[in-house]
This record gives structure tokens, C-alpha cells and sequence, in this order.
């Protein structure tokens, strides 16, 4: 080895040992400030809305009431919801990491669970199911709901108040608008296809329709009907306050915001990083109507023998690290709750204040539907998609891979930038470790974000070629 490689080399470990003890001194001071938000933001709840809320810095196996909806632990965490109009039960699973994330100041302190031991819990009621005995704790209240001695309509929550009570953000709250807003362009009459767009985490449907969608061909657009959602919780879209944002949720509010009122029968998806979990879950509730599947970046590190995969997912996609920014960026959304929901009370809470910043400085030079998916949005949605998304479906991943190899007879193209810093390239490959016919494209010199702005035109030629080639007409 020549001198100067020695040297490259001991320069590159010098590098790796500094940005480590940077992210171990970051990531400490982030532990303790998280720890102290905590109980700032408990004590403001009590004194702004005279209630003192739990937060996910309790114990999995505390039951925490609240807006209807109902924490049960068991070998798994679930969520038992109710629904008012039908009355009745529904148990779903939440993922773990929502609760375990080791902390240095929570590691430190005991305080946060000797405080948490000391809220009641109601009503205890026993489950059976075969041999098997498991007992939830339910809210009275909802107890008395479902028993029909709380009638009438649904009440809408009131917005927090780190949360932006605007028309937009709190549309559950001041209207009965139950679906998703949808942006639907092409086709109005003899629709002969439909394409769902899914777009990814903190973002909104103004990431197709400001790239493709004026990119797409008079052609494609008298054939193909093209529906671009804002998820649950993100854009235009409601955003409740008592929802947990689950796999369940975000999947019932597609099928009730596009497939039901427009009627479609059969559908391409197209979808980008956390969407291609939704677009993969979708495909698997309705496996005889996808046509075709494109993902682009998907989320999926195969979970090693012995790991616990919500927790290996946790680590892999917000590793504690400072650089790059993008990752630090993942690391303070995934694993701090107090920190993140900070800093959503600065950027989102004033949204419309950035967004007319953004448009005044660039004087409209540039399009400002990033910074608005960016930021208009609520912590609550935010928090829970990342956690019971992203980590949750961990342990799903590969059974919906597997049907969609063994069950789906439609083509999966798969895209990825070949500098994208959040996921890694290695991702797509392992969804094609699982899906043979799965066709990979590395797109050179593009990142998680630049794989579809900048490149839009192209885009846009790629998909047409892959729905002429799975059209049925």
C-alpha cells in the first residue's frame, strides 16, 4: 500500500471515528431534551386543554385512553377502535417501536413510569377465544357508546393546540368531510384504464400533478384516468386528531375516496417510498384488479434471523446519525417524539406563513409544492404513519411480497435513484430477491427525490410504456 492510500485511509477511518462521537454527543443532548419536553408538553396540555395527556414515553404495558380510541396490550400491542355508526369492535395491530426506543434519559431517569403507574385504568373486560384468555381494558365511556347509551353523530376533536386549527389541517374537526381529497385529471368519459398514484411520507398528490401530470400525452390522457391521493393525515386531506393513522385506516380511506365513488374496477399503481407499503398492501387486498405495480425507492430491508422486525426497521431507516442531513432529518422524526412534535409546532403549526415566505422569496421562479407537502401536515399523523407504517408492516413486507410473486399476474417495475441517501439502492434489489419478474432501474445521478422532479418528462414516457404494455384493450 502506497503511502498515500495509508494516508486516504487513515484520513477516511479519522473521518468515520469523529462523525461517531459528533452523532453519540448529538443524539445524547437530543435523549435529554426529548425527556424535558415531555413533561413541558404534559404540564401546557393540562393548563391549555385541562386534560393530562399520556404520551408513548409509558410503558407498552399501560392501556392509554383517549378520543375513543383504546391501547390494549397482550403478547402483541393492538388497538381496539370502535365504530359508532355500526357498533362494533375492531382490533388492530400498532407497532412496538411507538413505545420502545431506548433513551439515555429515560434509561437514566425512572421517573416517566413511576409517574405513568399512577394513572387508573377502567373497566377491565375479559376476551375469550378458544383455550386462549386475554384481557383488554376499555374506556368506559366507549363501553357505554357501543352499548347505544351515547347516540347521535360522531363528535369532531378539537385541535391541539401545537397543531394548525386551519380549514385544511383540522377538516375533520369543522366539517363531516370524511374521504381524501383526490386530484383526478385525464379521462372523463370512455375511461378505458386507472392509474392510483401513492405518493410518500410528508408529502402530498402536488408531487404528481406538479411533475407528471402536465407531462403525460393527449393519448394517455383520453385513455387513462389518474387519481393522485393525499394519504390520511398529509396535504388536503383530514387530518383527525383521535386517529392512530394504521395500515387498516390508511387502506379503508383509499378504497372509500377512489375505488368506491369512481367505480373503478381495475387500476395501475404508481408509488414512492413510504407508499409503496400502502401500494403493496392495496395490491394484496385486491389482487384480480392491479394491472400493473411501480414502486419507486420502496422501504424494504429483509429482517435477519433473530431481530425483531419493527425494531430492525426502526434502526435501518433513521439510523442515529448526523450526516447525512436527510437521515439526521429521519432519525429526530422516528425517534423522538417531544423533538419532532417541536418542531412541527414551528413549521407546520404556520404553514401558510412559510408557504407565502417560500413564494415571496422565489417570487413563483420555482414551484413551491414541496415546501407545502412538506409542510402541511400534524405531528400526530406524522408520528403514527412513520411508526405504524413504515415499522409496523415490517414483519408484513415479505408475506405481501410473496403474494404478489405467487397470486398477482401483473408486471412490478421498480425504480431508484443511485444517490438516494434515506434508502438505499439495496432496498429494490431485495424486493426483487423476492419477486423475480421484478424489473430494477438504477437511474444514475438521482436521489430519493430527484428520481421523479427533474426528471418528469422521461418519467412520464416510462410509465405510459409500461401500461401500453398492460393494457388490456
Amino acid at each position: 500500500m502506497s503511502i498515500m492510500e495509508k494516508a486516504k485511509s487513515t484520513f477516511t477511518m479519522a473521518g468515520r471515528i469523529l462523525n461517531e462521537v459528533i452523532s453519540f454527543l448529538v443524539f445524547t443532548v437530543l435523549d435529554v431534551l426529548d425527556f424535558l419536553l415531555c413533561y413541558t408538553y404534559k404540564v401546557i396540555d393540562f393548563i391549555v386543554e385541562a386534560e393530562w395527556k399520556p404520551c408513548y414515553c409509558s410503558s407498552a404495558k399501560q392501556a392509554i385512553t383517549s378520543n375513543g380510541t383504546i391501547l390494549v396490550s397482550e403478547s402483541k400491542i393492538m388497538c381496539l377502535t370502535s365504530s359508532s355508526s355500526c357498533k362494533k369492535l375492531q382490533l388492530e395491530e400498532i407497532s412496538d417501536t411507538l413505545y420502545t426506543r431506548s433513551s439515555l434519559a429515560a434509561e437514566v431517569s425512572k421517573f416517566t413510569v413511576n409517574e405513568l403507574k399512577k394513572l387508573k385504568l377502567e373497566n377491565a373486560t375479559t376476551v375469550r377465544k378458544g383455550n386462549m384468555r386475554s384481557t383488554f381494558t376499555v374506556n368506559s365511556t366507549i363501553v357505554e357508546m357501543l352499548q347505544g347509551k351515547i347516540g347521535g353523530q360522531k363528535s369532531h376533536p378539537i385541535p391541539r393546540w401545537s397543531d394548525c386549527d386551519c380549514k385544511t389541517c383540522n377538516s375533520w374537526s369543522s366539517s363531516c368531510k370524511d374521504t381524501l381529497f383526490v386530484h383526478v385529471d385525464g379521462a372523463k368519459e370512455n375511461v378505458q384504464e386507472n392509474v392510483i398514484f401513492i405518493h410518500g411520507f410528508i408529502s402530498s398528490s402536488e408531487f404528481w400533478t406538479e411533475t407528471l401530470f402536465p407531462n403525460f400525452t393527449k393519448a394517455t390522457k383520453s385513455k387513462y384516468r389518474l387519481f393522485a391521493v393525499d394519504l390520511l393525515g398529509f396535504g388536503r386531506s383530514p387530518k383527525p386528531n383521535e386517529s392512530l393513522y394504521t395500515l387498516r385506516e390508511h387502506l379503508d380511506m383509499i378504497e372509500k375516496s377512489v375505488l368506491e365513488p369512481y367505480k373503478v374496477k381495475s387500476f395501475h399503481i404508481v408509488a414512492h417510498s413510504l407508499g409503496c407499503i400502502l401500494a403493496l398492501a392495496l395490491a394484496v387486498k385486491h389482487p384480480g384488479l392491479v394491472k400493473s405495480l411501480t414502486l419507486l425507492a420502496p422501504p424494504y430491508f429483509p429482517t435477519p434471523k433473530g431481530e425483531q422486525a419493527t425494531q430492525y426497521m426502526m434502526r435501518r431507516i433513521a439510523p442515529r446519525r448526523v450526516w447525512p442531513v436527510i437521515a439526521f432529518g429521519a432519525s429526530i422524526a422516528c425517534w423522538y417524539e417531544h423533538v419532532s412534535r417541536t418542531i412541527c409546532l414551528l413549521i407546520c403549526k404556520n404553514h401558510r406563513l412559510w408557504e407565502f415566505l417560500t413564494k415571496l422569496l422565489t417570487r413563483n421562479r420555482i414551484r413551491t409544492y414541496l415546501v407545502e407537502g412538506f409542510c402541511c401536515h400534524t405531528h400526530n399523523a406524522a408520528w403514527h404513519t412513520l411508526h405504524n407504517i413504515i415499522c409496523g408492516t415490517a414483519g408484513k413486507i415479505e408475506g405481501y411480497l410473496d403474494m404478489v410473486k405467487n397470486h398477482l399476474k401483473c408486471d412490478v417495475t421498480v425504480f431508484h435513484g443511485e444517490d438516494d441517501e434515506l434508502i438505499p439502492v439495496e432496498c429494490s434489489y431485495n424486493v426483487q430477491s423476492r419477486i423475480p419478474r421484478a424489473r430494477v432501474k438504477v437511474v444514475e445521478n438521482k436521489d430519493h427525490i430527484t428520481i421523479v422532479v427533474g426528471r418528469q418528462q422521461a418519467f412520464a414516457r416510462e410509465l405510459e410504456e409500461i401500461w401500453k404494455n398492460n393494457s388490456t384493450s
